[in-house]
């Protein structure tokens, strides 16, 4: 199940406490559309310094690679490997950008998909009255159906057995 961070935005002059329709909340891993299209992803987002830093590097790295005569294959080669890792990195470019931009870090939600993560993440603030949540929030566990005893797990085949 996906891990959601929650980010609430820096409060604006005339507001006393954030709007809950500004906060962010930001899938942790793979996200495809940054390995694929890295500059449109990076502009979407708004992550500037990120989109200067990534266009400085890859210019760069192309003049490097032409530097050293590297071929066409080593060339591409590069490209994906810069992409796939951005793919990867993309959510902590997005957390980077939020914290340097002054917004909090509320919590963790986990959650199937966004809009299940804001229900659960907002059911919860109301709850604890607007504060940081320290705990992760995930859904409840599934009762056990059947009579049965809980297995154990470790070096025991029995609850309270002996070596």
């Amino acid at each position: 199940m996906p891990v959601y961070t929650v980010h609430e935005p820096p409060l604006r002059r005339y507001e006393t406490e954030a709007d809950p329709v500004r906060f962010a909340f930001v899938r942790d891993g793979f996200y495809v559309w940054a390995f694929l299209l890295t500059p449109l992803w990076m502009a979407r987002y708004r992550l500037w310094l990120v989109l200067i830093a990534y266009i400085v590097l890859m210019v760069a790295i192309g003049i490097g690679l032409h530097l050293v005569g590297a071929s066409m294959s080593a060339r591409l080669l590069v490209a994906f490997l810069i992409a796939l890792l951005i793919g990867f990195e993309a959510a902590s470019l997005r957390r980077w950008t939020l914290a340097r931009r002054a917004w909090n870090d509320v919590g963790l939600v986990v959650a199937d998909d966004v809009e299940s993560a804001e229900r659960r993440f907002f059911d919860a603030w109301a709850a604890d009255g607007g504060h940081r949540l320290a705990l992760p929030i995930a859904p409840a566990p599934v009762a056990r159906t059947s009579g049965a005893p809980p297995d154990v797990i470790g070096l025991f085949p029995e609850p309270g057995g002996r070596a």
